[in-house]
């Protein structure tokens, strides 16, 4: 017989019914049945109901176990008595009867439960994550990590890709975060640094003519810690392709996701191909978000005309300037003063000095819900056939049994705000809430104010996935801090237009063949066509303030790449993190991370970062200067 196991816990049935048995694992659960002892016997398979008697020869060394010691059981099969079977167990139908205990590894007080998922402080799980991942939950979502990899990698060579596996210690490069940054021995005062991406290993690949690449790689930037993004290091599907344009790739990437999702998803309905390509400018305006929540239905308009010259002064002073705009979020179903005052609270915690609104009502009694909803949309059906007539007097009628109130329903009078409800396709009951300014500052707290309504008044569909192309973001924008145009996005990505666009056109309007994939709220993907001309690089990166000789010098190797013949070429990115957190129903990536850092991007269980021995910082040359408490 094997020193420690026959069989593990998750494979004994009726089939082994009698015969004799060794296991091994973890004492997941003991109780004490009027002196019958049971031992809920746990490994990574499973579990198994091992039994000790009094008569049993184990039994005093039964009732020395506590809760995670680790032992070897001898003993026989049995069928579990009637009325004590487990369905929700692979062995539930079973039990050992134990006649023999080998204690492997005993275990001290336990500094936080392994039974159940209860929640625990969360440094408490960090320090001792080995423990944490050994509850039922974690070590789920750390399994289904695995098995979602390995979907995606068989996924892509299907696709004709092939995995190559890119140097971890490279030079510095301007993905849009810090470098962590590795000292070299052998060349005082410089240094390693550890790749943001394998932004150009891949596209010089693609310079090698390797044609289609892949890789699950690891990725590290020093930025700060949030929900949505492990401190230090990540996990990325990494692909580039040659001889493509935007719509292959788009082609060759959505099977692969769409098929993992559908394979995880636990009969969740997921995108059907082909996704919907939403303009960046678009999305901004729509949903106040380069990622937005398709599943929310709430869509903002422009609603600027019906407030020019308007009894609301607030609005009607910032609309004389020629770049401010009014924007309204729609909410049906918000039409109370409660809901929304308390959204105007939400918003005043959020920074803002309030959030505005109009909620419909009932203005006479005889009319009913119903009777409200039927002429509105009798004046609809009148409107859009052209008959005059009717639709004053069905919107006489309409208007008798309908307003406006709030505060700036008040201010600007029953046509204006009527006009709001018609372009709203609001109803009794509903509401509208309004932003103001330039669209370029407002418009991510109104994201905001989206997915909160979307969320208070139930209406985000949560049990689906809803993906989308992200498309024609800005090549450039403007840095108000540094006063100069920067990359909006990957650097690397080929202007629309080429070289013609960057040389004739303000920086500021130009768009680029880059590309996100976003589902339910989350990037999940970022990608582009890559700008393989050398002069048209060289001028991308001279609108951004670096002069031909930085390219060289900090890109030299594809520079020199893209003079040997550069084939067209475009890729993506796609966060394995974000996609193992979606489809294991979590909200933090640290429940899908094996050993993950704090929010102070610290590792509690092997304690780093940690300061270097006076020995090691002499071999690579280096003196540390601390700030000043």
């Amino acid at each position: 017989m094997h020193r420690y196991r026959t069989h593990t816990c998750g494979a004994l049935t009726l089939a082994e019914e009698g015969a004799d048995v060794r296991l091994s694992g973890w004492c997941h659960r003991i109780r004490d049945h009027g002196g019958l002892l049971f031992i809920d016997l746990r490994d990574h398979y499973g579990l198994t109901q091992c039994v000790v008697d009094p008569d049993s020869p184990a039994f005093a060394e039964a009732e020395k176990l506590r809760s995670e010691f680790v032992i070897r059981v001898d003993g026989r099969v049995r069928k579990r008595p009637p009325g004590t079977e487990n369905p929700e167990m692979s062995t539930g139908l079973v039990e050992v009867y134990v006649r023999e205990i080998e204690v492997l590894g005993p275990a001290g007080d336990l500094p936080l439960p392994v039974f159940g998922d209860q929640p625990y402080p969360e440094d408490i799980r960090l320090r001792y994550r080995f423990l944490d991942l050994r509850r039922e939950k974690l070590h789920h979502n750390i399994m289904l990590r695995g098995q979602i990899i390995d979907s995606l990698r068989r996924r892509m060579k299907g696709q004709g890709f092939f995995e190559f596996q890119t140097p971890i210690l490279t030079a510095s490069s301007p993905e849009g975060a810090r470098d962590f940054l590795v000292p070299a021995r052998l060349h005082p005062g410089k240094f390693y640094a550890l790749p943001q991406a394998p932004q150009q290993y891949k596209q010089l690949l693609m310079m090698a003519g390797f044609d289609r690449y892949f890789q699950i790689a690891p990725c590290f930037r020093d930025e700060d810690p949030r929900a949505d993004r492990l401190p230090g290091e990540f996990y990325q599907l990494d692909v580039e392709m040659s001889f493509v344009e935007q719509e292959d790739v788009f082609a060759a990437m959505e099977p692969v996701l769409r098929g993992a999702f559908e394979e995880f998803s636990g009969g969740k309905p997921v995108t059907p191909s082909p996704w919907r390509r939403i303009p960046y400018a678009e999305a901004m305006r729509k949903y106040g978000s380069d990622k937005p929540d398709l599943r929310n239905p709430l869509v903002m308009q422009d609603v600027s005309e019906h407030f020019r010259g308007s009894g609301f002064k607030l609005f009607a002073r910032l609309l004389e300037t020629e770049k401010n705009e009014v924007w309204a979020l729609p909410a049906p179903g918000g039409g109370q003063r409660t809901f929304a005052d308390r959204m105007n609270s939400w918003a005043q915690s959020e920074g803002q000095p309030g959030l505005g609104y109009i909620f419909w009502r009932k203005k006479v009694e005889g009319l009913t819900d119903v009777d409200l909803k039927l002429l509105a949309v009798a004046l609809e059906k009148a409107q859009a056939a052209g008959q005059t007539e009717e639709v004053e007097s069905l919107a006489a009628k309409y208007l008798d049994g309908i307003e406006a109130a709030g505060p700036i329903a008040n201010n600007i009078g029953p046509k204006r705000t009527e006009d709001i409800r018609q372009q709203l396709g609001l109803h009794v009951g509903d509401a509208a809430f309004f932003v103001a300014g330039d669209p370029d500052k407002f418009a991510k707290f109104a994201g905001l104010a989206r997915t909160k309504v979307g969320q208070e008044l139930k209406l985000v569909d949560e049990n689906r996935f809803e993906f989308c192309w992200i498309v024609d973001f800005p090549m450039f924008e403007w840095n108000e801090e540094e006063k100069k145009i920067d990359f909006s996005h990957n650097p690397f990505s080929m202007p629309q237009g080429g070289l013609d666009a960057l040389t004739n056109q303000d920086p500021l309007t130009i768009k680029a063949f880059q590309y996100d994939v976003a589902c339910n709220g989350y990037e999940l993907a970022s990608g582009g066509i890559r700008n393989h001309r050398p002069e048209a690089m060289v001028k991308a990166f001279e609108i951004a303030g670096y002069g031909e000789q930085t390219v060289i010098e900090r890109f030299g190797g594809m520079y020199r790449a893209f003079h040997y013949g550069a084939p067209p070429h475009g890729g993506m990115a796609a966060g394995v993190d974000r996609i193992v957190m979606l489809l294991a129903g979590e909200q933090n990536l640290r429940e899908v991370a094996l050993f993950p850092m704090n929010q102070r991007a610290e590792d509690l269980l092997m304690g780093a970062p940690a300061p270097a021995t006076p020995k090691q910082l002499r071999e690579l040359h280096i003196r540390t200067v601390l700030p000043e408490k």
